[in-house]
């Protein structure tokens, strides 16, 4: 099954690792997680800059997304 994260992007359901709330603002944690994945090109921004609401962890990406983190969450689940 896919999750859909915004923007016409799907990743699988069994890459997920974790969906972050990034609404707040970054935590240093965040902040070097998207520093590494950007360094090895792994990040994907599917986000207007300053939409970004949640932080998805996959195994090959880290992905911004638009959507809220507890509606992906309930996509997740729903799956």
């Amino acid at each position: 099954m896919y999750i859909h994260l915004g923007n016409d992007f799907l990743i699988l359901c069994k890459e997920l690792i974790a969906i972050l709330n990034i609404e707040q603002g970054l935590t240093p944690d965040a902040k070097e997680i998207i520093e590494v994945a950007e360094l090895d090109k792994k990040l994907i921004d599917i986000s207007r800059e300053g939409k970004r609401k949640s932080m998805v962890i996959c195994g090959d990406y880290v992905y911004l997304s638009p959507i809220s983190s507890a509606t992906l969450y309930k996509r997740a689940v729903n799956y």
